[in-house]
C-alpha cells in the first residue's frame, strides 16, 4: 500500500521516517507492506529530515494511480478542502490531522467520501486516541457529556500561573520563547484551536452540525492573579475546558475558562498535556490522557489511521452516525446555558456597594454562593464571589447592569464554574 504526504513538515517528516523505521512491526500489524513513496511540499529548497521523494506538484500525486492514501498534513481550511475533494473523486483514501478543515466542511466531506476511508484521528488531542473511542470503544451508550483539555499551550500556561504565580504576560513570552505557542498565539489563547476540536467531537457523539460561528467561544487573555487566588481558595483548579453536554433534545458546546474542582480527575491534567473526559450512560466517565501535539505523538495517530484502512478496506461512517440516521438533536443557543458563575468585580470600598450588587444579581434570580473581599488600596477592593446555578443571559445582563449602576470601576469578568 503506497502514501502520499500532502505537507512535509514536523509531523508529515514523521509519519514518513515511523513508517520506515517501524516497517515490520506496521506490515506485521496491517497485513500488508506500508511505503511513503512521495511528499508535497511548498518550498523544494528548504531542507527536510525525509528519505521519501518529494515535489511541489500536488496533482503529480492526486492523480497517481498507484498511490493509495493521501494524507493530508498542510493546514488551513480552503486548499486543503479542495485536495481532499479531489483525492476522494479519485477513489483515494484520506487521512488528515486538519482539525479547522474539519471543522468546517466535516459533513460535505462525510457525503463525499462514501465507503471511501476517511480518517482524522490526529485532528482531535494528538496521541488520544479519542476518534475511535468514541466511535467504536463507546458505540453502545448514549454520551451524556464531554469534558476536555485540548490545547497544551493554554494548559501549560495555567499551569504554570496556578502553580508558580506567573501572570498571564509573563507566561505567554515564556511559551513562546519555549515554542508552546506562536508568534501570533490568538488561535491557541483564544479558544480557537479547541473549539475545532470540540466540533469534531460533537459530531461524532451527537450528530450536530454547528460552525465555530455558532458556538460560545472564550479564551484565557482575562485570566488574573486574583481569579487563581480565588480558585486556590475554594479548592479548584482553572482550565481551558471544552464542553459537549446533552440536555433534553439540546446539545451545548461551549469553550472558555472554567473553574473545576481539584477532586476531578480533569482538573490533574497539568503542564502541556491534553485530557479528555467522557460520560456513558452505560460505561459510565472513562478519561483519556496523554500528549495533544508534536511530531512523533501526532504522526503515530496518523499511521494508526492508516493500518486501520490497509486492515478494513471500506470506509465507516466518518462521523459516527450514518448521514441517514442522526440524531434529531439542536443545538442549545448560548444564553439559555446554565451552570455555575464565579465573577470578579472591582469596586469603591465604601458602605453600600455590596449590597447594591446584591440587589442587581437578585433582580435576575442570581444568589451568591461564596464570597471574599479583597482591598486592593484605600478607595479599592475587589469582590470575588461565586453563584448558584443560574441562566447564562440573566448572569450577562446582571453584569452589564452593575456596570451601568458605576457599582464598579472596571468591567466586570465572569467565569464558569464547572463541578
Amino acid at each position: 500500500m503506497k502514501v502520499g504526504i500532502i505537507g512535509v513538515g514536523t509531523v508529515g517528516a514523521s509519519v514518513a521516517n515511523i513508517l520506515r523505521d517501524n516497517r515490520d512491526i506496521i506490515t506485521a500489524r496491517a497485513g500488508c507492506e506500508i511505503t511513503a513513496v512521495i511528499g508535497v511540499v511548498n518550498d523544494l529548497s528548504k531542507k527536510r529530515d525525509v528519505t521519501i521523494e518529494l515535489t511541489d506538484d500536488i496533482e503529480k500525486v492526486l492523480n497517481d494511480d498507484s498511490i493509495d492514501i493521501i494524507v493530508e498534513l498542510m493546514g488551513g481550511i480552503e486548499k486543503p478542502y479542495e485536495v481532499v475533494k479531489k483525492a476522494l473523486e479519485n477513489g483515494k483514501a484520506v487521512v488528515t490531522a486538519n482539525k479547522a478543515l474539519l471543522a468546517y466542511h466535516r459533513y460535505a466531506l462525510q457525503d463525499l467520501a462514501g465507503d471511501t476511508p476517511f480518517e482524522y484521528e490526529a485532528a482531535v488531542a494528538g496521541g488520544i486516541p479519542i476518534i475511535n473511542a468514541l466511535r467504536e470503544g463507546l458505540t453502545a451508550n448514549n454520551i451524556e457529556s464531554i469534558r476536555g483539555i485540548m490545547n497544551g499551550t493554554c494548559n501549560y500556561m495555567l499551569t504554570k500561573m496556578i502553580k508558580e504565580g506567573i501572570d498571564y504576560d509573563t507566561i505567554l513570552k515564556e511559551a513562546k520563547e519555549l515554542g508552546y505557542a506562536e508568534a501570533d498565539p490568538t488561535f491557541d489563547v483564544g479558544g480557537f484551536d479547541a473549539a475545532h476540536k470540540l466540533l469534531i467531537l460533537g459530531s461524532i457523539a451527537y450528530g450536530i452540525d454547528a460552525k465555530p460561528e455558532d458556538i460560545l467561544i472564550e479564551g484565557i487573555q482575562n485570566i488574573s492573579p486574583e481569579d487563581i487566588d480565588f480558585a486556590k481558595e475554594f479548592d479548584y483548579s482553572i482550565k481551558l475546558l471544552t464542553i459537549a453536554k446533552k440536555i433534553g433534545n439540546k446539545i451545548e458546546l461551549r469553550v472558555h475558562p472554567a473553574l473545576i474542582p481539584n477532586s476531578e480527575m480533569i482538573a490533574k491534567v497539568e503542564g502541556v498535556m491534553n485530557g479528555v473526559s467522557v460520560i456513558g450512560d452505560k460505561v459510565g466517565e472513562t478519561m483519556y490522557y496523554g500528549p495533544g501535539a508534536g511530531g512523533d505523538a501526532t504522526a503515530s495517530a496518523v499511521i494508526a489511521n492508516i493500518v486501520d484502512i490497509a486492515r478494513r478496506g471500506k470506509g465507516s461512517p466518518m462521523l459516527g452516525f450514518e448521514s441517514s440516521n442522526k440524531e434529531f438533536l439542536t443545538l442549545m443557543p448560548k444564553d439559555e446555558i446554565q451552570t455555575k458563575y464565579y465573577i470578579r468585580l472591582r469596586v469603591e470600598d465604601k458602605i453600600g456597594v455590596l449590597a447594591k450588587v446584591a440587589t442587581i444579581l437578585g433582580e435576575k434570580n442570581i444568589s451568591i454562593e461564596k464570597m471574599i473581599q479583597k482591598p486592593l488600596n484605600k478607595t479599592c477592593a475587589h469582590l470575588l464571589l461565586s453563584t448558584h446555578t443560574s441562566i447564562e443571559k440573566d448572569v450577562i445582563e446582571a453584569l452589564e447592569n452593575i456596570e451601568n449602576a458605576g457599582a464598579v470601576t472596571e468591567k466586570p469578568v465572569m467565569i464558569r464554574i464547572e463541578d
